[in-house]
């Protein structure tokens, strides 16, 4: 009988065993899936890079050293004493020695040029190669990267491939997160004792981790700390090195891990980290640069080298101290680097949009042609027709104005807000985008969705469809501007007043839109039809019904300064219902063209007639 229950309990061990084991096998290929899924596709969410126009410079252009010089400063170019690298200048006198950088395109690639620029009378007059000096027609400058449309954990990053990375920034990462990375198989059994004897020894608390199980743990997993998510770590770690190589398992760690936070953006890996902080593209950055990178692995807000100098330049000669020790320099290449400074730029390239309301513009339009996880993931290049010298002119007339009212009226200053909106009445480009007073706000784009009364505004759409008429109304045609009531059943009556509280008698058709008289406007809407004036609101570009009141007629009805930026587009454009695009084309991350944006044009109304420049329309609150 005991033999009998001890045969029994032999083989319920054994069956769980067995058990466990397919448990096991099952999960170890789950797990298998769950790696080559991720790592054989689309590793990365990439987000979608948004650019203004670029400037296009050319003898005969008016534009003032001032204006190119902020131009240049939004590009991040630098002024040395050579200007002989691709994005840096120097100033000699009227002379501008300029050297561009190397930029693709949606016609194709465009090298770096170097070329002198003349100005004279606040205008380009000569264009010369420096080089050969012969006279070049254009030179077009790399677009102003003005923001991005980031996936949902706003991560960005620059892809680089290891090809592409320095030497001695794989030598520190090796001899600071994992020497043996070339010798084990996804889990060192030597660094795992080590680490356990450093740890309870009491000399130090390390980890053991190799650089395979921290991607395992940045790419795959939470940042648990339990005992089974480590052995799941250990298991795909294996898992991992079974599969691929060292050479691709290292630079998809260099591109994914977490290098610092730049407002609401996330910054990922070492290609947009070297930007960052360096303004420089990864393959040109130094040993100590490198070492600074590779220290601020440990904690990225520690050792912020812009908030915390000390502690980062304290990292950073400790790996230099940890390559000497791994044999990748010398003790006389540590002591000269170790010297150096930590050579990060004052002011980060921007990442966060200088530019919101805009950039908000250019993703609601994208989001008809495309969708939003795309958008968010895909890298796409985003080339718009956001113009910063006119923003800049916008932004500050916007601030001047709410200034001076707020005079005016005697109320506190910042008490009021506004919004503006200018396009180019020749092609209906969206030149700048004004959300609100402070231009860097991300909230409530006003130039979107503040939709207000736009009173007179309104106007010109009732005169223009007087003007269909020609038999019954000229420029001539008088218009009566004497005292209405209009009795509305259910509604109190109606009685518009003029702005200056007085009537005029019989006035011509020209003197009444030209006086922005309320009630000869009146009078013409309610005998041409108010749905008459209504349609031809939205003939003229208003995508949206609208009540057809008779108070609709002076502006009750509330539009936004896009929509009436969108109406008076197509007057300013000579009667051609211009659509308002704040976008040119759009390139995929590899830089082929995946779509154009062109002019599209249809004639709503007759009218005689073209204004020249621009058309801008304004909020005020």
């Amino acid at each position: 009988m005991m033999a009998k229950r001890k045969f029994n309990k032999i083989k319920l061990f054994a069956m769980i065993v067995l058990a466990g084991l397919f448990i096991a096998g099952i999960y170890t290929i789950y797990l298998d899936f769950t790696i080559r899924e991720r790592f054989e596709g689309k590793r990365f969410a990439l987000p979608a890079r948004v650019y203004a126009r670029p400037l296009e410079i050319y003898p005969g252009l008016k534009l003032k050293p001032a204006e190119l010089n902020a131009e240049l400063a939004l590009l991040g170019y630098r002024q040395t004493a050579k200007a002989d690298e691709p994005g840096t200048y120097r100033w000699r006198g009227r002379d501008l020695d300029l050297t561009t950088r190397r930029f693709v395109f949606g016609d194709g690639a465009q090298p770096s040029a170097s070329c002198v620029v003349r100005f004279a009378d606040s205008q380009i007059v000569a264009l010369t190669d420096r080089f050969t000096e012969s006279n070049l027609d254009l030179v077009r400058l790399d677009p102003a990267l003005i923001g991005g449309i980031y996936p949902g954990e706003n991560e960005d990053r620059v892809l680089v491939k290891l090809d592409e990375v320095p030497q001695s920034v794989v030598e520190a990462l090796i001899a600071v997160e994992d020497r043996r990375f070339y010798q084990h198989h996804g889990i060192d059994p030597r660094g795992i004792a080590r680490a356990l004897f450093m740890t309870l020894s009491g000399k130090s608390v390390q980890g053991g981790s190799t650089l395979t199980q921290q991607l395992i743990k940045n790419f795959y997993l939470t940042s648990e700390r339990t005992m089974r998510r480590k052995l799941t770590e250990m298991v795909m770690a294996v898992l991992l090195e079974m599969h691929y190589s060292k050479e691709e398992i290292l630079e998809t760690y260099l591109n994914e891990v977490y290098l610092g936070q730049d407002c609401n953006r996330a910054i990922h890996g070492f290609g947009l980290a070297s930007a960052y902080f360096f303004d420089k593209p990864l393959p040109h950055i130094g040993l100590s640069e490198g070492a600074l990178l590779v220290g601020m692995l440990k904690g990225p807000a520690y050792y912020s080298p812009r908030k915390h100098p000390k502690r980062a330049m304290e990292r950073r000669n400790l790996v230099l101290a940890q390559m000497v020790d791994a044999g990748f320099i010398s003790e006389q290449r540590y002591r000269d680097f170790r010297a150096n400074p930590l050579g990060v730029v004052d002011r980060p390239p921007r990442g966060t949009s200088p530019y919101p309301a805009f950039v908000d513009l250019v993703h609601r339009q994208l989001q008809r042609d495309y969708r939003d996880e795309d958008l968010r993931s895909e890298g796409l290049q985003i080339f718009t027709t956001l113009d910063p010298r006119v923003q800049r002119i916008a932004e500050k007339s916007l601030q001047d104005r709410l200034a001076r009212l707020e005079k005016a009226r005697g109320i506190g200053s910042g008490t009021l807000q506004g919004a503006a909106v200018v396009t180019a009445n020749q092609n209906a480009e969206v030149l700048a985008c004004v959300g609100g007073r402070d231009p860097r706000f991300e909230g409530f784009n006003r130039v979107l969705d503040a939709r207000r009364p736009v009173g007179s505004l309104i106007k010109p759409a009732v005169f223009l469809t007087a003007l269909q008429h020609p038999t019954r109304y000229t420029l001539a045609t008088l218009l009566d501007d004497s005292p209405l009531t209009l009795k509305q059943p259910g509604a109190e009556d109606w009685m518009p007043q003029n702005y200056d509280k007085r009537f005029h008698g019989n006035v011509p058709l020209r003197d009444a839109l030209m006086h922005s008289y309320n009630v000869a406007t009146a009078r013409l809407g309610l005998a041409l039809g108010v749905d008459s004036v209504m349609a031809n609101v939205r003939r003229l570009g208003l995508d949206r019904e609208v009540p057809a009141y008779a108070s609709g007629l002076l502006g009750v009805n509330a539009l936004s300064p896009l929509e009436v930026a969108q109406i008076y587009q197509s007057i300013a454009s000579g009667g051609f219902r211009t659509p308002l695009r704040a976008i040119r084309e759009v390139l995929t991350a590899e830089g082929d063209t995946l779509q154009r944006y062109p002019l599209n044009v249809e004639r709503p109304l007759c009218i005689r007639g073209r204004l020249r420049g621009y058309t801008t329309a304004c909020l005020l609150t």
